[in-house]
């Protein structure tokens, strides 16, 4: 698509590549290998699990507005949580024991 108007062609083509990102899954299904990492690392380092755990809710919460992967958004959310959960059980057992 080529007009006489350059600037218009540029601007176009960046709002194009601009609304393909947006609508990306990749965002979400890294929150979620980052959320699995959290529930591993929990069970072995409290801090890396409550670390990872913060950081794949954060993931999740900014990729539930997009509209293509909320399903698996809220999947990672619960995996980062429960990364968390993993942790704090993991630090009171090593704080009891």
């Amino acid at each position: 698509m080529t007009s006489d108007n350059p600037t218009a062609d540029r601007l176009l083509s960046d709002a194009r590549k601009k609304t393909a990102q947006l609508e990306s899954p990749r965002l979400a299904q890294i929150a979620l290998a980052v959320g699995v990492l959290a529930v591993i690392g929990g069970a072995l380092v409290p801090i890396a699990g409550w670390v990872l755990g913060a950081v794949a809710a954060g993931l999740a919460v900014v990729s539930i507005q997009r509209v293509t992967a909320v399903k698996l958004a809220r999947i990672a959310l619960i995996i980062g949580i429960a990364g968390i959960l993993v942790a704090t059980f993991r630090f009171s057992l090593y704080i009891a024991g």
